[in-house]
C-alpha cells in the first residue's frame, strides 16, 4: 500500500457572492476530487489547535501527525532548516518577506503595506535585491540568507523571541503601529526601503506595472526546532514534495525525502505535472511508502483576494496534480490511500488565514464506497465526520 496527503494550501474559503454565494471549491470544476469523494469518506479537520495563531507553519505539523503544541518552535527556523542554515540553540531565525509599500507617504510609518509578496517575485531577482541589502545591513549580529521567491530568512544570534505581525494580516493598512518594537529590527526594516526602493530591479517592475519589492518585512520568530523522524513515528518512509522552504523545513527536520521540482515555485504558474510526476516516481520507482504534495497556489491567490484565480488554482490541482497522481499508480497496478485537504482556510474577503475547520477527502482503492458527496465545505460538514485533532488525522490515512 502507498499513501499520499495532497495538500491544497489555503483551498478552504467562504461563500461569496460574486461565485453565487458557495465558495471558491464549490464553484470550481473538480471532477477528479468528486469522483474520489464518492467513493470514499469526507469529512472536517479542526487543524490548528486553540490558541495558537491559524499559519501554514502549525497546520502542516498537525497534517503530517506532529502535534504543534509540542513541536512548534516558530515558523523560521523551520525554513532555516530547509535553506541549509547552521542555527545554534541560542539563535533566532526570523523570515525576512520582501514586501510592497506603497511610495507616496514622506515617511516610512506611514506607508501601506500593499503585497506581502512583491507580486509573487522570481527568485532570480529576489536574490539580487536580498545581497544589495545584506551589504547595507548584515553584522556579525544579523545574517541574511536567501530563500524562495519574496521568502528569506534574518538570523539573529543571541536574539529575543520577540511577537512581530505577519504581513498578509495587514494588507493595505499603515504600518507604523504594526512594526516591531525591538528598535534594532524596526531600524533595519525602514533602512532596507532606502536600499530597496530605488534599486533598478524595482525601477523596471514599475515601468513594467509590477510591484516593487522595496521593503524587508520580519515575522515568524523562532528557536531551533527538534522534530522526531517520521519513519520512527509512522513506521513509513516518507518524500516531501513543496516549493516552499517552510514544507521542505519540515522535511529536513523530521528526515523525510525532499524531493526537488524543475519549476516548481510556489505560485499559479508552478510546474503541476511535474510535481505529479515526481509524486508518482517516489512511490513506484524509489520504493517510498508515503508521499505529501504540497501546493501552495490556492493560498496565494487568497492572500492577493483574487477569486477567479483561487478558483483556477483549484481546478489545477484537480486536473493537473491528482487526476495524474491517480492514473499514475492505477498504471503501475499500485494500492494507495490518499487524503485531500487544505491546510487552513485563507478567505478572499480577508486576504488572510482563518483557524476553521477544513473538508479533508480519505480514499483508498482498495475499498470505494457507493456515496453520493462532492468534496467541498459544504458536504463535508453535512457528512457529519469530523476529526477534532488535526495530528490525529495522519492515523486514518496510515490505518495506524
Amino acid at each position: 500500500m502507498k499513501y499520499l496527503v495532497i495538500l491544497g494550501d489555503g483551498m478552504a474559503d467562504r461563500p461569496i457572492e460574486a461565485l453565487g454565494n458557495v465558495t471558491p471549491l464549490q464553484y470550481a470544476k473538480t471532477p477528479m476530487m468528486d469522483a474520489l469523494a464518492a467513493k470514499g469518506e469526507i469529512g472536517l479537520v479542526h487543524t490548528i489547535p486553540d490558541g495558537m495563531s491559524p499559519g501554514s507553519d502549525t497546520a502542516n505539523l498537525s497534517v503530517l501527525g506532529y502535534d504543534p503544541r509540542k513541536y512548534y518552535s516558530g515558523r523560521s527556523p523551520l525554513e532555516a532548516l530547509s535553506i541549509g542554515v547552521p542555527m545554534k540553540d541560542t539563535d533566532i531565525a526570523l523570515r525576512c518577506n520582501l514586501v510592497t509599500l506603497s511610495e507616496e507617504e514622506a515617511r516610512y510609518g506611514e506607508r501601506r503595506i500593499l503585497d506581502h509578496s512583491s507580486g509573487e517575485i522570481s527568485t532570480e531577482d529576489a536574490a539580487v535585491l536580498l545581497e544589495a541589502v545584506r551589504r547595507e545591513l548584515e553584522t556579525e549580529e544579523f545574517r541574511f540568507y536567501a530563500g524562495t521567491s519574496y521568502r528569506h530568512l534574518l538570523i539573529w544570534e543571541n536574539g529575543d523571541a520577540v511577537d512581530l505581525v505577519q504581513p498578509h494580516d495587514i494588507l493595505e493598512q499603515v504600518i507604523g503601529d504594526k512594526l516591531p518594537k525591538e528598535k534594532r529590527l524596526r531600524e533595519m526594516m525602514e533602512r532596507s526601503y532606502a536600499v530597496l526602493a530605488d534599486h533598478p530591479i524595482n525601477r523596471k517592475r514599475k515601468e513594467q506595472g509590477l510591484h516593487p519589492a522595496n521593503s524587508c518585512w520580519f515575522w515568524g520568530a523562532g528557536t531551533k526546532p527538534s522534530l522526531s523522524p517520521f519513519t520512527e513515528k509512522t513506521g513509513k518512509k516518507g518524500a516531501m514534495i513543496s516549493a516552499v522552504d517552510l514544507l521542505k523545513g519540515i522535511a529536513v527536520g523530521s528526515s523525510m525525502k525532499v524531493v526537488t521540482v524543475d519549476g516548481a515555485n510556489g505560485g499559479l504558474n508552478t510546474n503541476y505535472e511535474g510535481k505529479a510526476q515526481a509524486a508518482v516516481d517516489v512511490l513506484v520507482k524509489d520504493g517510498y511508502d508515503f508521499v505529501y504534495v504540497h501546493l501552495e497556489a490556492p493560498d496565494e491567490m487568497g492572500h492577493q483576494g483574487s477569486v477567479e484565480k483561487k478558483v483556477q488554482a483549484i481546478e489545477n490541482l484537480d486536473q493537473r496534480v491528482i487526476r495524474p497522481i491517480v492514473e499514475g499508480l492505477r498504471a503501475a497496478g499500485e494500492e494507495f490511500r490518499m487524503v485531500i485537504l487544505p491546510d487552513h482556510p485563507t478567505p478572499v474577503c480577508i486576504r488572510t488565514h482563518t483557524g476553521d475547520s477544513v473538508p479533508y477527502l480519505l480514499y483508498d482503492s482498495t475499498d470505494e464506497r457507493e456515496e453520493s458527496w462532492r468534496y467541498n465545505e459544504k458536504e463535508a460538514q453535512a457528512s457529519g465526520n469530523y476529526v477534532s485533532e488535526g495530528h490525529a488525522l495522519i492515523a486514518k490515512v496510515l490505518q495506524a
